[in-house]
């Protein structure tokens, strides 16, 4: 088995697992033992199908439709329905690595063999991820409850070779086309089919789990920019001593420390004074607390993260096959886990990008700099310098707090009030995905005005961490000090520099890996 397969099992999978398959493209395989499972739970489902008391999903209808009792002469058409119906998306397509992540997990909880759907579903739905076929799902329909029902209706939908659904070519085209062109043939649901494919969490928690490892690289590379902008303030690497927060014992708190001591090591530029200035006891917050605002935001990481591998060993469903060929209904389906640190995530993000741009403005502030030139000018007066960054970062920052509002402390009924809490995790996410790439902005910012306030610093010598980041995001085409220039695309080039990991990659062959 080469390194870019995926197995899938009956035991969930990893978060690295489904990175690969989301953003690498990885290959997907089911293991002997997911469709040996997988076989045991369809003879489960055929057994109560023909039985002539109702089943939910089997042989009722669904939400406040389970009254009705379903003939086996409607079933088929039955699980159609409900497909077609139910991917009722609108809005602007989601992205193709959303797609390719919610897909894949739910054929993580169809091999679990709680689901009850045949193997040939299953294979079919690993056959259109190899085939790099991504049905088109749409960004407003999920309430995060009964699952991410819309998106993954539209997933189920081109399974069944109907619909829309871009090719490996990146053309929208019909599925049915791309499916034929493929050697795919599409599923002809039968019972319970079409509503396992439906009723999961998996929408929010593949963007959990791609959040996290975007947050993941830009706390690392908030520590770097926060101690580049301390170098830059000539402030004191004192408060970054382990033995500080030692006795204050958050585990993020001592890491973001860490890494901030690090890049400054062998500085010539911390704790040195201009002589019109009185020794500096204490600096600003924005610097002084930076590494327990990264730090707790690092904690917040980390629960996140457990509660993204619970999920990812779970089997969502209603009604679910158990292994002792019960079949109950349940309400594991509703999101509140995963949307509560979706939206605890959003807050730290928002506070990680407040505190930046506190330091940011505190560079460009010729009262508050330290002997820099306002706003980083080369003529100032003549020259604007980075006043109007700080503007754009501001901006980023204030959106930041406007999408650190909670989603999942709304809820709104549906279902003619059969579903009357929801968890509102689809949205939660949605913001998310907003937040970090907003984030990912603010430190660019951050990154591109501390860099040239070093390069200002003449006859001062910057830590050896610190030339390396200044070199490598001049290699990537970001200029350095100057007369005023075309701003966007250098805030362009740092944005990219930033979102690509190229702040960690020049700064780890000199400081180790960062924690």
């Amino acid at each position: 088995m080469d390194m870019h397969t995926v197995v899938v099992g009956t035991s969930g999978t990893t978060a690295a697992d489904v990175i690969a398959v989301a953003r690498g493209d990885a290959r997907v395989e089911l293991s002997p033992e997911a469709l040996d499972a997988l076989a045991r739970a369809r003879e489960t489902v055929d057994a109560l199908a023909a039985k002539p008391e109702p089943v939910y999903g089997v042989s009722t209808g669904f939400g406040a439709l389970a009254t009705r009792h379903i003939g086996q002469e409607l079933r088929g058409r039955l699980q159609r329905n409900i497909v077609r119906s139910h991917a009722a998306g609108m809005g602007p397509r989601v992205e193709r690595e959303v797609v390719r992540a919610l897909m894949f997990l739910r054929l993580k909880t169809v091999a679990s063999g709680h689901t009850g759907v045949r193997p040939l579903v299953a294979r079919t739905m690993a056959d259109l991820l190899n085939a790099g076929i991504t049905p088109v799902v749409h960004e407003y329909g999920s309430l995060g409850c009964s699952g991410d029902l819309a998106p993954l209706s539209h997933c189920a939908l081109a399974l069944m070779g109907e619909g829309d659904a871009e090719g490996p070519d990146g053309t929208v085209r019909a599925a049915g086309d791309l499916l034929a062109e493929h050697g795919i043939t599409p599923v002809e649901l039968r019972e319970k089919e079409g509503l396992a494919l439906l009723n999961g969490t998996d929408g929010m928690l593949g963007m959990l789990v791609m959040a996290l490892a975007d947050l993941e690289k830009l706390y690392k590379t908030a520590d770097v920019t926060a101690a580049l902008t301390l170098e830059a303030l000539l402030g004191t690497d004192r408060v970054l001593r382990p033995e500080l927060h030692a006795i204050r014992p958050h585990p993020g708190q001592a890491a973001a420390a860490a890494n901030m001591l690090a890049v400054l090591d062998g500085s010539g530029l911390v704790g040195h004074f201009q002589v019109d200035e009185a020794p500096r006891v204490q600096d600003a917050y924005s610097v002084r607390c930076a590494p327990q605002v990264a730090g707790a935001g690092r904690d917040t990481m980390a629960h996140a993260r457990l509660v993204a591998e619970r999920e990812l060993a779970a089997a969502v469903d209603n009604p679910v096959v158990l292994p002792d060929g019960r079949v109950e209904s349940n309400g594991n389906f509703h999101g509140a886990p995963v949307a509560y640190v979706l939206d605890f995530l959003a807050v730290a993000a928002a506070d990680l990008g407040s505190i930046a741009e506190r330091r940011t403005d505190r560079l460009l502030d010729k009262n508050r700099s330290h002997g820099l030139p306002p706003f980083l000018a080369d003529d100032a007066g003549v020259d604007s310098g980075l006043m109007i960054a700080q503007y754009t970062q501001a901006a980023l920052v204030s959106e930041m707090k406007r999408l650190a509002v909670p989603a999942s402390a709304d809820s709104i009924p549906s279902s003619a009030m059969q579903e009357d809490h929801v968890s509102m995790g689809w949205s939660a996410a949605r913001k998310l995905r907003t937040a970090i790439g907003n984030l990912n902005r603010i430190l660019a910012v951050e990154l591109y005005a501390a860099t040239r306030a070093i390069e200002l610093r003449h006859g001062l010598t910057p830590a050896p961490a610190s030339r390396a980041v200044i070199d490598a995001l001049r290699a990537a085409g970001v200029q350095g000090p100057g007369p005023d220039r075309f701003l966007a695309p250098d805030l362009d080039a740092a944005d990219v520099f930033v979102r690509e990991g190229g702040v960690v990659a020049a700064v780890e062959p000199v400081t180790g890996p960062l924690a």
